[in-house]
């Protein structure tokens, strides 16, 4: 059985997160901050020789991991492979909309309000918090979770296949991906947690539904 350590780094601020716009598979570039981010996670890598770099195909995930992967020391890959399994949630048509106001669109979907996003996932989980976007998007364009899972199964079974036992993989993701994924290795505590741009967590992958969190949202350590 093939086994390898999947670190994953959010992607760093980008001027969606800075105004609190949901983003999802829309695009913002990099804010300064951002492009910082990006440089202060690679230096806390710079000394782990990763076997594969990835990242979604989103631009503010690909700028990250190549401002990370120019502070490697460790003979890392220089530039990313894209895989788009590990894009962002798709919020539909809720994305580019202030976070509060979106919020404010669903609370009308559920029996109970929800003072933000967090609170949202605390309360109702990630599953059927992505279901409630999915529900309550007139354009039917938002994943709901059997869609985002299923997706994020296949990029798991993707680098399962490329890789050898042992290897350690980068991929520069998103947020609620991030969140997501440590939900489904059952830590929904940490996923009611926001992630930090630029924080990794590091996942011990051991099948497409098998992995344990050694790390989650670290933006401290030297790694």
């Amino acid at each position: 059985m093939t086994a390898i350590d999947l670190y994953l780094v959010r992607h760093g601020q980008t001027y969606f997160n800075l105004t609190r716009r949901l983003q999802g598979h829309s695009d913002a570039p990099l804010t300064e901050s951002g492009i910082e981010d990006g440089h202060r996670a690679g230096k806390r890598l710079k000394n782990i020789h990763f076997d594969g770099a990835y990242s979604s195909d989103l631009t503010r995930a690909i700028h990250t991991a190549k401002y990370l992967l120019s502070e490697n020391q460790a003979g890392s890959p220089i530039w990313p492979q894209q895989l788009p399994d590990f894009r962002e949630e798709n919020f539909g048509s809720f994305e580019g909309i202030d976070s509060q106001v979106a919020l404010t669109q669903l609370n009308a979907f559920t029996d109970y309000p929800y003072s933000d996003y967090s609170d949202m996932i605390q309360k109702r989980g990630m599953a059927e918090s992505m279901n409630l976007f999915a529900l309550a998007d007139p354009y039917h364009l938002a994943e709901n979770y059997a869609e985002f899972i299923q997706r994020i199964q296949h990029g798991f079974d993707f680098l399962l296949r490329e890789h050898k036992d042992g290897d350690q993989i980068l991929v520069v993701a998103h947020g609620t991906t991030i969140r997501a994924i440590v939900n489904y290795f059952g830590h929904p505590e940490m996923a009611a947690h926001a992630i930090d741009n630029g924080a990794v967590t590091k996942i011990h992958l051991t099948g497409t539904d098998s992995g344990r969190v050694d790390l989650f949202n670290d933006s401290q350590d030297t790694l």
